[in-house]
C-alpha cells in the first residue's frame, strides 16, 4: 500500500499532534489552525506534523473536474516550515487512499508517526466517503487512544476563509481580497521562454513566463506587481491573457519589469500581483496599444511606489 510506504519514511521516534489535508494556499484559516496546533504541541512536549497530500484528493475522485492549485507542493512545504511545523508529510492520494477507512487511515497515522492527537477544523472530515467527521473521529479517539481538537474558522468580513474563496477572489481578479484572505499577497513563479518580440518593438521588452500549468492565475488583465529575480525585488508590470490586439489565442503571462537591463531567457522569476490595473482589451491599432502600455506603466509605477516603496 502506497500511504503505507510513504507514511513509514516519516517514521516518528516521538509523539506527535496531526492536521491533515491539502493546506493549499497556507492561508489566514490554515494558519490559525497551525498556530494552535505548534501551540498544543509545544505544551505536550510533542511534535507538531502536518500531513498534506501532494495533489488535491477531488482530483482523484472527481477526475473530470480541474482544481488549479495556489501553492504548488514546494511553496505550501516552506510556508507551513514557516509556521513552526516540526514534520511535513506529503502523501499520493490515489483511488486505494480513498478507500481507506478512516480507522484503518489514522490506525496508519498512530503506527508510523506516533499521533497522539489531531488538530482540524469544523468541518473537516477523513477516510472512505468522508465518514470520519468530527463525531465520528471523536469516537475513534476513546477506542484507539488519541484526542481531537476543534479549531473554529476564521471569518473576515463576514466571509469564512477558505482555498475556494481565495481561488474565486483570483479567478475575478480581486488581488485585494486574496491578500485579505491568504495574509499575503498572491505569487507565482515559472521561467522565462521566448516569446514574440513584441514588446520590445513597442519599447516594453517582456519576459514570458512559463507557469506550472496547473498553477492557478488572476483573471486576465494587466495588473501593478513585484518581480523577484536571483534575491532581488523589481517594480514591474504583468499582463495576463490572450493578446487580442495580435489575434493570438493562447493564454500567456507576460512581464515588463521597470529599470532592469539583460537578458532573462531561463531564469526563474517570483511575480507577485498588488493591483489589477485594468481588463485585457483589443485594441484598433498598434499605436492605441503602445499608448495605453504607457500609461499603465506611468500609474503601476506610481501605484507601486506608494505602496512598496521603490
Amino acid at each position: 500500500m502506497l500511504v503505507d510506504e510513504e507514511l513509514a519514511r516519516f517514521s516518528s521516534d516521538k509523539d506527535t499532534l496531526l492536521a491533515v489535508g491539502v493546506f493549499d494556499g497556507v492561508h489566514l484559516g490554515h494558519k490559525h489552525l497551525i498556530s494552535q496546533l505548534v501551540g498544543k504541541a509545544e505544551q505536550e512536549n510533542s511534535l507538531s506534523g502536518v500531513v498534506t497530500f501532494r495533489q488535491h484528493p477531488q482530483e482523484v475522485l472527481h477526475p473530470d473536474i480541474k482544481l488549479p492549485f495556489l501553492t504548488d507542493l514546494a511553496e505550501r512545504e516552506k510556508l507551513l516550515r514557516n509556521e513552526g511545523v516540526d514534520i511535513i508529510v506529503p502523501l499520493t492520494f490515489t483511488a486505494e487512499t480513498s478507500r481507506l477507512s478512516a480507522h484503518d487511515f489514522i490506525a496508519l497515522l498512530k503506527k508510523h508517526l506516533r499521533m497522539r492527537g489531531i488538530v482540524i477544523g469544523p468541518d473537516f472530515a477523513l477516510g472512505k466517503k468522508r465518514a470520519g467527521n468530527v463525531d465520528a473521529l471523536g469516537t475513534l479517539g476513546r477506542e484507539l487512544g488519541f484526542s481531537v481538537t476543534v479549531v473554529p474558522p476564521v471569518v473576515i468580513d463576514g466571509e469564512i476563509v477558505s482555498s475556494t474563496a481565495i481561488r474565486q477572489a483570483l479567478a475575478d481578479g480581486d488581488v485585494h481580497r486574496v491578500r485579505r484572505l491568504a495574509g499575503r499577497g498572491f505569487s507565482l513563479r515559472g521561467h522565462v521562454v521566448a516569446g514574440a518580440g513584441r514588446g520590445a518593438a513597442l519599447g516594453f521588452p517582456t519576459a514570458n513566463l512559463e507557469p506550472n500549468p496547473e498553477q492557478a492565475l488572476p483573471a486576465d488583465g494587466v495588473y501593478a506587481s513585484r518581480a523577484g529575480i536571483n534575491g532581488k525585488d523589481f517594480l514591474s508590470l504583468t499582463n495576463i491573457g490572450t493578446k487580442p490586439t495580435f489575434g493570438d489565442k493562447r493564454r500567456a503571462v507576460e512581464i515588463y519589469i521597470v529599470d532592469y537591463q539583460g537578458d532573462l531567457y531561463g531564469h526563474e522569476i517570483q511575480v507577485e500581483f498588488v493591483e489589477r490595473l485594468r481588463r485585457e482589451k483589443r485594441f484598433n491599432s498598434v499605436a492605441e496599444l503602445k499608448k495605453q502600455m504607457t500609461e499603465d506603466v506611468k500609474r503601476g509605477v506610481a501605484i507601486l511606489s506608494a505602496k512598496i516603496g521603490r
